[in-house]
C-alpha cells in the first residue's frame, strides 16, 4: 500500500480495474494550477498560525513551484494509481521536499480541496469566457452600426411581419448575450465563497485562519457550513445552466445565419474561412460553424441534466458521485468558449447582401401595420381598421401586388379617408422611420443603441 497516501487501513491493494475506473486524474489534473494556488495560500495560512514552521513553508512553497513549472513544460508525470490531480501533487511534493510535503495536507481534506479547486477554476473560465462574449459583443456592435439603415424583413411564425433595419436585428442578438454576461456574472458571485477549512465534513481541531486563505485565494466570503460546503455543486449547476441559456442564444442566431445564407433567402454570406465544401457537389459552400453551435448546444443542455441528476438523490455530506461533476462542466466550459470564440471571429465579418433583403421586405405585406396605424391616425378604432386592412391584403394577394403598389384609387374602396399621403406610410423606408423611440428599429435608434452599448462595454 506505499503508493497510496490513505493506505493505512487495508489489507490488499485496489483491483487494478477498480483502480482505473475510479481515477478522476485524466480529467481532473486541468485543475492543477487551482490545486497548487489553493495549497500555496493553506501552507501560508498554517505557517501563520504556527501549524508548519517557517522552513516547513518555505519548502513547500518552493516545491509547488517546482511543480508547477513541471506541469506547464510538459515534465510531470501523472500517475493513475494516485488517483487524482490532489494526489499526484502532493506525492510529487513529497518526493522533492520529504515529510515537509506530508504536512502540508494538514487541517484540510481532499472533500474540502476539491470544493475550492473547482470554485477557482469556473471562477478562472467564467473570466476567459466572459472576454470572448465581450469580443462578440464588440462585434456585433460594429455590424449593426455599419447596417444601421438596411432594411429586411422582420419575422413572426417565420412568415414576413414587418419591416425592421438589420442593425435592429443585430442588436437584438446583443441583448441576448448582454443578458448572458449578466448572468456569468451573477454565477461568479455565488461561487467566489471559499469552501477550504470545512475539511472532510466537519471542520478541523486545528487553529486554521480561514480569512488568511479566504483572502489569498480571492474569495469573497468564507463558506458557513462545512457540511454543505463539501458537499454541494450547485454552483456548477448553475454555471451550466448559464451555459445552456448562452448555447441556446448562440444556436437560435445559428439558425438564421443558416437560413439567410441559403441560396432561397441570400440576405448574408459568410466567409469562406468559416464554411467547407462538399465532397461530391462542387458548388456547395456550407455553414459548418453556425451548424456545429446550433449542434453543440444539445451536448451543454445534456451536461446540465447530467449535473442535476448526480445532485438529486445525494445524502450529505460528500459522495463519491461527485467525482462525476468535472467532466459535464469541463465540457461545459470548453464548448461555451469555443462556441463563443467562433462567433466573436465570424460575426463582424458577415457580409450583406442589403438588396436581397430591401427585396424580401417589399413581398409579404410588410407595411399592413402601418397602414392600419394611418387610419386609426384618421379616427377609425383599430379593429375597424385592422379589419379594412385585411381586406385591402386580400385584394392585393388576389392582383398580386404589394399595398404601396395599388392606386390611390383602389385603396379608397376600402376606406374613403385614405389620401395621398398614405404613400409615405406603406413605404419601407417610412415605416422603420416611423419606430423611432428607444427600443425602436429606426436607423436613429439603431445608432444610439450602438453608442449606449459601448460606453457600457468601456466602463
Amino acid at each position: 500500500m506505499s503508493n497510496k497516501l490513505w493506505g493505512g487501513r487495508f489489507t490488499e491493494s485496489t483491483d487494478e480495474f477498480v483502480q482505473t475506473f475510479t481515477a478522476s486524474v485524466s480529467f481532473d489534473q486541468r485543475m492543477a494550477q487551482q490545486d497548487i494556488d489553493c495549497s500555496r495560500a493553506h501552507a501560508s495560512m498554517l505557517g501563520s498560525v504556527g501549524v508548519l514552521d517557517e522552513k516547513d513553508v518555505s519548502d513547500i512553497l518552493k516545491g509547488l513551484d517546482q511543480i508547477s513549472a513541471e506541469i506547464k513544460e510538459g515534465r510531470f508525470e501523472w500517475s493513475v494509481a494516485l488517483e487524482d490531480v490532489h494526489m499526484n501533487i502532493e506525492a510529487r511534493l513529497t518526493d522533492l521536499i520529504g515529510d515537509a510535503g506530508k504536512r502540508l495536507h494538514t487541517g484540510r481534506s481532499r472533500n474540502d480541496q476539491v470544493a475550492t479547486d473547482i470554485r477557482l477554476y469556473v471562477r478562472d473560465a467564467i473570466a476567459l469566457i466572459s472576454a470572448q462574449a465581450r469580443r462578440l459583443q464588440l462585434g456585433m456592435l460594429e455590424l449593426a452600426e455599419r447596417h444601421a439603415e438596411v432594411i429586411m424583413p422582420g419575422f413572426t411564425h417565420l412568415q414576413t411581419a414587418q419591416p425592421v433595419t438589420f442593425g435592429h436585428h443585430v442588436m437584438a442578438w446583443y441583448e441576448m448575450i448582454s443578458r448572458d454576461v449578466d448572468r456569468l456574472q451573477d454565477c461568479a458571485k455565488r461561487l467566489n465563497v471559499m469552501p477550504l477549512g470545512s475539511a472532510a465534513l466537519a471542520g478541523t481541531p486545528y487553529p486554521i485562519d480561514r480569512a488568511h486563505t479566504c483572502a489569498s485565494l480571492g474569495f469573497d466570503s468564507i463558506s458557513a457550513n462545512s457540511l454543505d460546503a463539501v458537499s454541494d455543486r450547485d454552483f456548477a449547476i448553475e454555471f451550466c445552466a448559464t451555459g445552456a441559456i448562452v448555447m441556446t442564444h448562440l444556436s437560435r442566431m445559428s439558425e438564421e445565419l443558416v437560413l439567410w445564407s441559403s441560396a432561397q433567402f441570400n440576405f448574408i454570406e459568410l466567409p469562406d474561412r468559416f464554411c467547407t465544401g462538399s465532397s461530391i457537389m462542387p458548388q456547395k459552400k456550407n455553414p459548418d460553424v453556425p451548424e456545429l453551435v446550433r449542434g453543440k448546444t444539445g451536448r451543454v443542455n445534456g451536461h446540465l441534466v447530467s449535473l442535476l441528476t448526480l445532485m438529486k438523490s445525494q445524502p450529505l455530506a460528500y459522495n463519491k458521485d461527485n467525482q462525476e461533476d468535472k467532466e459535464p462542466l469541463f465540457d461545459t466550459v470548453d464548448t461555451l468558449h469555443d462556441c463563443l470564440c467562433a462567433f466573436a471571429d465570424m460575426v463582424p465579418a458577415i457580409q450583406v447582401n442589403a438588396q436581397f433583403m430591401y427585396q424580401a421586405a417589399l413581398k409579404g405585406f410588410a407595411t399592413a401595420t402601418d397602414l392600419a396605424d394611418y387610419l386609426v391616425g384618421r379616427g377609425l378604432p383599430f379593429r375597424e381598421a385592422h379589419e379594412v386592412v385585411g381586406n385591402a391584403v386580400r385584394y392585393g394577394v388576389e392582383q398580386g401586388r404589394d399595398l404601396s403598389e395599388l392606386s390611390l384609387d383602389e385603396l379608397k374602396k376600402f376606406n374613403s379617408s385614405i389620401e395621398e399621403d398614405v404613400f409615405q406610410v406603406l413605404t419601407l423606408e417610412g415605416s422603420v422611420a416611423s419606430r423611432n423611440h428607444i427600443g425602436g428599429t429606426a436607423p436613429a435608434q439603431v445608432r444610439a443603441a450602438v453608442q449606449t452599448a459601448r460606453a457600457q462595454l468601456s466602463s
